[in-house]
Formats: structure tokens, C-alpha cells, sequence
């Protein structure tokens, strides 16, 4: 992109003045953000087009990634990696007063996911644009993320995350690209040369305007499209009148409300049916563009599934089933069976969870409403289904109606996708196991070549490369750099994990780190860090399952320890927390507002800052993520066994050099069979013991409160005035969760032996040359939970595709 530093600094200030017309003496850090953007995006751009022009020129089988989420946080630095030039901007833009850290905080956070789900997707792409795969994604162009946290008198309060109030530097509107969606309407069934045609009459018409955003490989010119579609008005000829007037501006409102909010509340009727509209505008927008680039290849449909994959992430995406068929049908002139059999070999599905909650249903009535067609080809693929499952399991109605896809007056989108697909992948080894072996056992009966298991992976050029540049070079420097194209080959550090030399400086790598970390968390909080304690953290979504409420409750118990014994000898400690809960989560808020008063009441103690602090770090993204997993020490992953699908966190902190404490759940059991379980700090039930309990029925917090003085302790803090109450009955929700509601998420079960392993970590910290061989061993055996291993396997074994030709690894 550029020679050297000079010609980059010419080309940057001619830049400066060509666009915004300002000279490098008044240009702010967002000018220099914006110009550097559009510079990539411009170099970027020659390399999009000869992708794709080669893509249809070659008629490379392209994969279609639908997910509602696709949390790709910051481009700028990820960007100039992948293009080679990192190094050479940050030298440059030094060079000329600027930052490249503080250029890069002028760039919001994309507001288009929540979670694991939505990074997951992020890594995704980066990995098929890296290794050379024709793969995009697929989703919405969300006006406003999740919500910006705040933390008000320890309370989470929720405020727009207005992430496009400055534009996105990095997407390009294609109205020529637009395609219409239609809602409602009416059904009507009209014979025509001996078939039967159905029309969808009144429907009411949204046109659906993508923005593409350049995934860029890493290191040569490969460049995918992550598709984002925003919804938006037809335009009506007919507005002569004040009620034609009126009633397009409420027609307009509800257009655009579609891809205005990221998750919008479900608690009331309302909300789910815009949900439902969100799902069948992305599914409907994706599958008709990736059609219309299919057609251009001069093809019958019969060929798409050798030329197209459509993969749904989670459920969400689920009516891409029906969608397609619709299409095969009402507008290429199928009939069902050949329809159903392109269908089924087009898509595939994954499934990201063992909670039955999780696992989404629609009332029948919302669905066959605002999607009449649709409804019709879902309630003839569940009839056509049972009447398979009839001829199976004669008289069986009990089985037939716990497998049917509607049942009860709900569409189970699980179902759906289960039968509508050709590959149904778990994301941990664990996880498909229990898919196979309890939650989905019925239909691995039916379909065991169907079921798979794909382990999760992140890219490790955001979370090693990127986010922590300086381990990266060190790495670099030891073993070669082949491992940048190959992460497996980080487990050639295990040679040097003992060497007195290399350990020094990762030590110091991390030291900086920490440092880093302590600087933000001063800064954003008032409250000094001490580098040299351990800092322990525990970095994800809210929820019951991940156990935040063990952690807070064991940190309850430490600080009761040292104010009852002075003289109790602990390795200075840092716990740091990041979380959102969901707006109507009231249980997930709860336990924020315990963490924060705990926080307000152990920081403000003079006794114990020397050994022990807490921080509540507000408005979690990836970008803090980018701060803070690289300097941890210990990565909590401590959900309940068999109820984590996966995790990717706790690949990002291995990756990193972090030791993790954690229950035998999703990836942590790969990890632990990686790495070694003598190199974590595994603890707590087991899968198989979890699910005993609850068949049995046999667990009773209340023996344990009773039994062991420091549950007893912790659970009475929760509901007396006192040090983390500060009225009466404060977190009775909590209590009551633990005590009198059964413990659920077996908190308390679990918490003697969390302690042990937190005992254990401290024993262990004080013998630095053998912690850090430890941190070195995760770092080096963390390759293969690369998501480039993932995609790998998915483009083989699930969607039959290969790298484009001519593409170059490296």
C-alpha cells in the first residue's frame, strides 16, 4: 500500500486536504481516523472488485454466513493489519503528532451484536477472507446497538448505543443492490397449465437497501462482503391527500423500525412480532441477493447447492428454510420434492446451546399472519414430516408430537432447522455430545449423518496479533513467523517455556500489559490498581449459567477472611468484572448491583487495598476486550457443567497467557485435554453429575448453608444491612434463587471447591518461574482454537469448498 514512511505521510496529508480540506497542523484525531479509513477502504476496494469478478468468473461455490449478530468491534487496526501496514502507519502517524492508539478510540464500536454469537461470527469471516474461501455474511444494519451501559449508584441503567451518529467509515450503501420484502397480505391459490400458483395479495412491501462493509484477508488481496441490510419505505406515488399522507408516515415508521434496534424488548406482544419481522427481512434479503448472484452464472437451480451454502447461526436465521423454498417454488416453478431437495442440501445449521429456553418457538398465529405464505410451507413441511414419523414410529403420537415442528400452537425454529438442513453442528466436543446424547437425541436417531461437531475458534490475529502486538513480536522472534499463517505452530514455544531468558520477557510483556489496564481503570474510575497483584477476570454476557454470582460470592468470602484475620496471607488480588445484562433481565441486573456495592465497599477499605480490590468495568465491547484480556492472569470460566455450548473468551485468554479456573464445560474440556488439566485450575461438578442431581432431585442448598460456615456467612451478607447490603432484604432475589428455589445453577454446590481452586491459585502464583511456563504452555498450545482450524473444518466437511484459485497463503 505504501513504499515507506515518506511516501504514506504525502499521501496521507494530500489526503487531509483533498477530503476535508484542512491542513495537518488543524486536522483533530477523527480527521485523521477518517482520512485513514477512506484511504484503506479505497486500496481495499480495486482488490473487492477483482474478488468478486473473479468469484463469478471462475463460478467459485460462495458461502452465505446469515446471523443476526456480527460484533465486529473496531476495523481501523484490524484493517491495517491484514493489509500489512500497522507497523508502518503507527510509525508514520508518529512521525506527524498523532497516535495510533488515540486515532483508533475515534472509532465506535459497531452496535451489531451482544455476544459470543456475534464475535464468533466476526472471527468467522475474518478466517474464510484469510484463507482464501468465497464466504460473506449476511445481516442487519442495526441504527442502535444493544444499549451504552452506564453504572449509576451501582445500577446497571441502559442508553442508546447510537453507533452511527458519525457515519461508518468502512460501508458502502448499494441501492442498486436493494431488494423488497414483503408482510401480511393474503394468500391466494390460482391454477395455471395444470399447477397450482399461489399469490400473496395487499402484502405490505419493504425494500431492503444493503450496506457492505470489505472483510479483508490477511496478507494478500482477498476480499469478502459482510452484507448488512437496512430497511426502508417504498416510495408511494399517491400522496395527494392528508390520509394517504398520514398513513405513509405510519407505514414508514414501521419500516424503519425493523433495523433500528439490536434485540428489541420481546416482554410484550409488540415486540416479539418485530423480532419475527427482523428475522424474515434479513433471511428474505440475504437469500433473494444471493439468488440473484447465482443467476448471473446462467445455471439451473438444480445446481445451487454446488454452487451455494447457506449457513444459519443459531435459530435466528432460521426461516432462510422456508424462504428458499418459497422461492424454488412460487417463483422458479418447483415442484415440493425437488424444492425440498435443493433446500436441504443448501443449508446448514449450527446450534449454539443446551438450554431448552434458548431454543426459539413463534406462536402460530403471529407467524401465519404476518408471513402467510411462509406459514403454509413450514405447515407442509411439518405434515409432510410426521407423516414420515408416523410410518416410523406407528402409534406414537407422544414422540411424533415432541418431534413435529409445530406443536402446541408454536413453530419450534430448532426443528425447523434441523429438518430443513443437511449438517446440524455443535460447537464443542461436549456440547454435540449432549446435542446427540439428551437435548436432541430424537433426531440424531433419525439423522445421525447430520449431526457434527465443529469447536469454536477466534481469530487470532484481532486477539494476538492486534491486541497484544508486543507478546506477538516476541513470539515472532523466537519461533519464526510461520505461525501467522499456521497458529498451530505456536506450540513450538513449548521448547522455551522453561528458558529463564524468554520467561523475563513475557513476564515484562505482561507486566506492560497490566500497567495498560491499571492506566484505564484509574482513569475511568478514580481507584489506583496494583499491577503486581493477580488480576483475575471475568469478561462475558450476564446470565444465571455463567456464575457470576460464585465469583462475587467467593470474593465476599475473602475479604470476610481478611477482616476477620488480619494476619491472612493472600497474593495481592484484583477481581475485574465486564457484563451486560439484558434490559428485562431483572435477576442478571441484581447481580451487577451486588458486584458494584461489593466493589464500593472492599475499594474504600484502607485494611485491605493492599491485598484486595474489585471494579465493575462498564459498557463491556470488544474494543475494552482488546484492553483487558490481555492482562489477565486468571480467566474465569466458570458456567455451570453442560450448560456452556462453548465459550470463546476462554480462548482469547489462553491465547493471551492467562491460566484459567474453570468447570469441565464446552471448550474447557478441550483445553484442559490440550494444555494439560496441571497447567489449569479445573474444579466443581461435572456434566454428567449436574444432570444426576437434577433428575434425582436429590440437591439441598439448604444443607450446605447449614453445613459450611462460609456459604452461611455470604448468603446472610445478601439480605442484612451490612457491608454489601445496604437495606434490608436488598438481594432477597438472590437469596431466594440460592436457598429457597433450589439453586438452579448449583452456585453453592460448587463453591467449596471453587474455593480450593482459588487456594490453589494463590500457592501457585508465588513460584513465578513455574506460573509463567504454565502461562507460556496456554499461549503455546492455544493454535488450534484458531478460527482459521474452524473454518477449515467447516469448508470441508459441511459446505464442500475450497480456496479460490490463485489465492496465495501468506
Amino acid at each position: 500500500m505504501f513504499d515507506n514512511k515518506e511516501t504514506f505521510k504525502s499521501i496521507f496529508q494530500r489526503n487531509l486536504v483533498s477530503k476535508l480540506g484542512k491542513p495537518l497542523e488543524e486536522a483533530t484525531q477523527e480527521d485523521v481516523y477518517h482520512v485513514l479509513g477512506s484511504m484503506i477502504r479505497e486500496y481495499a476496494g480495486q482488490d473487492w472488485a477483482t474478488s468478486n469478478q473473479g468469484f463469478k468468473q471462475r463460478q467459485d461455490k460462495q458461502v452465505y454466513y446469515f446471523s443476526l449478530e456480527f460484533l465486529i468491534g473496531r476495523l481501523l487496526g484490524n484493517n491495517l493489519l491484514n493489509v500489512n501496514e500497522l507497523e508502518l502507519v503507527r510509525d508514520s502517524l508518529a512521525d506527524l503528532g498523532f497516535s495510533l492508539e488515540d486515532v483508533e478510540e475515534q472509532e465506535a464500536d459497531a452496535g451489531l451484536g451482544n455476544g459470543g454469537l456475534g464475535r464468533l461470527a466476526a472471527c468467522f469471516l475474518d478466517s474464510l477472507a484469510s484463507l482464501g474461501y468465497a464466504g460473506h455474511g449476511c445481516g442487519i444494519r442495526y441504527k442502535y446497538g444493544l444499549f451504552e451501559q452506564k453504572i449509576i449508584n451501582g445500577n446497571q441503567v441502559e442508553l442508546p448505543d447510537n453507533w452511527l451518529e458519525k457515519g461508518n467509515e468502512w460501508e458502502v450503501r448499494r441501492p442498486d443492490k436493494k431488494v423488497e420484502v414483503k408482510f401480511w397480505g393474503r394468500v391466494e391459490t390460482q391454477e395455471e397449465n395444470g399447477r397450482y400458483q399461489f399469490v400473496t395479495k395487499d402484502a405490505e412491501s419493504v425494500v431492503a437497501v444493503p450496506y457492505d462493509v470489505p472483510i479483508i484477508g490477511y496478507g494478500h488481496p482477498h476480499v469478502n462482503t459482510l452484507r448488512l441490510w437496512s430497511a426502508e419505505p417504498k416510495r408511494e406515488s399517491s400522496l395527494d391527500t392528508p390520509s394517504n399522507y398520514y398513513g405513509y408516515l405510519d407505514y414508514s415508521r414501521s419500516v424503519e423500525s425493523i433495523s433500528e434496534f439490536l434485540y428489541p424488548d420481546d416482554s410484550q406482544y409488540e415486540g416479539k412480532l418485530l423480532r419475527l419481522k427482523q428475522q424474515y427481512f434479513m433471511c428474505s434479503s440475504g437469500v433473494q441477493s444471493a439468488l440473484r448472484t447465482f443467476n448471473k452464472l446462467g445455471l439451473s437451480y438444480d445446481r445451487l447447492p454446488d454452487k451455494v451454502a447457506f449457513h444459519i447461526n443459531d435459530t435466528h436465521p432460521t426461516l432462510v428454510i422456508p424462504e428458499l423454498m418459497r422461492i424454488l417454488m412460487d417463483d422458479q416453478g418447483y415442484g415440493w420434492d425437488e424444492a425440498w431437495d435443493i433446500t436441504t442440501r443448501t443449508v446448514s445449521y449450527t446450534n449454539h446451546t443446551t438450554l431448552s429456553e434458548a431454543l426459539e418457538k413463534w406462536p402460530v398465529s403471529m407467524i401465519s399472519k404476518l408471513l402467510p405464505r411462509i406459514y403454509m410451507i413450514i405447515e407442509e413441511i411439518n405434515k409432510r414430516f410426521c407423516a414420515m414419523l408416523l410410518d416410523r414410529y406407528p402409534g406414537d403420537q407422544e414422540r411424533i408430537t415432541h418431534l413435529a415442528v409445530i406443536a402446541h400452537d408454536q413453530v419450534r425454529m430448532a426443528h425447523l432447522a434441523i429438518v430443513g438442513s443437511h449438517s446440524v453442528n455443535g460447537v464443542a466436543a461436549l456440547h454435540t455430545e449432549i446435542l446427540k446424547e439428551r437435548e436432541m437425541a430424537p433426531f440424531y436417531a433419525l439423522y445421525p449423518e447430520r449431526f457434527n461437531n465443529k469447536t469454536n475458534g477466534i481469530t487470532h490475529r484481532r486477539w494476538l496479533m492486534h491486541a497484544n502486538p508486543k507478546l506477538s513480536h516476541l513470539i515472532t522472534e523466537t519461533i519464526g513467523n510461520a505461525w501467522i499463517t499456521e497458529p498451530g505452530k505456536l506450540n513450538e514455544l513449548t521448547t522455551v517455556s522453561q528458558d529463564a531468558s524468554f520467561q523475563e520477557q513475557f513476564r515484562a510483556i505482561k507486566r506492560g500489559n497490566k500497567e495498560r489496564l491499571a492506566a484505564y481503570i484509574l482513569d475511568h474510575t478514580g481507584t489506583a490498581v496494583n499491577p503486581d497483584s493477580i488480576f483475575d477476570v471475568q469478561v462475558k454476557r450476564l446470565h444465571g449459567y455463567k456464575r457470576q454470582l460464585l465469583n462475587i460470592l467467593h470474593v465476599m468470602h475473602l475479604y470476610n477472611r481478611l477482616k476477620n484475620d488480619p494476619t491472612f496471607d493472600i497474593v495481592p488480588r484484583t477481581f475485574i468484572f465486564g457484563a451486560k445484562a439484558a434490559p428485562s433481565y431483572y435477576f442478571a441486573k441484581k447481580i451487577i448491583k451486588l458486584i458494584n456495592n461489593v466493589a464500593s465497599t472492599i475499594n474504600q477499605d484502607k485494611a485491605v487495598n493492599d491485598r484486595l480490590k474489585v471494579f465493575f468495568l462498564e459498557n463491556y465491547s470488544v474494543s475494552l476486550a482488546e484492553k483487558i484480556i490481555p492482562a489477565a492472569d486468571v480467566s474465569e470460566q466458570i458456567s455451570t457443567a453442560g450448560k456452556e455450548a462453548s465459550g470463546t473468551g476462554n480462548m482469547k485468554f489462553m491465547m493471551n497467557g492467562a491460566l484459567t479456573i474453570g468447570t469441565m464445560d464446552g471448550a474447557n474440556v478441550e483445553m484442559a485435554e490440550q494444555v494439560g488439566e496441571d497447567n489449569m485450575f479445573i474444579f466443581g461438578l461435572r456434566a454428567d453429575e449436574v444432570l444426576n442431581y437434577v433428575h434425582s432431585g436429590s440437591y439441598r442448598p439448604g444443607e450446605l448453608v447449614s453445613q459450611d460456615n462460609r456459604i452461611r456467612e455470604v448468603v446472610e451478607q445478601l439480605i442484612h444491612p451490612g457491608a454489601f447490603c445496604h437495606r434490608e432484604g436488598e438481594f432477597w432475589d438472590i437469596y431466594d434463587s440460592l436457598v429457597a428455589h433450589g439453586d438452579e445453577y448449583f452456585v453453592l454446590r460448587d463453591f467449596a471447591a471453587y474455593a480450593e481452586a482459588h487456594a490453589a491459585i494463590d500457592v501457585a502464583y508465588r513460584d513465578i518461574p513455574d506460573w509463567t511456563r504454565k502461562a507460556v504452555l496456554n499461549t503455546a498450545q492455544s493454535g488450534i482454537f484458531s478460527s482459521d482450524r474452524t473454518i477449515s473444518e467447516y469448508a470441508t466437511d459441511i459446505w464442500g469448498i475450497e480456496p479460490v484459485s490463485g489465492y496465495w497463503k501468506g
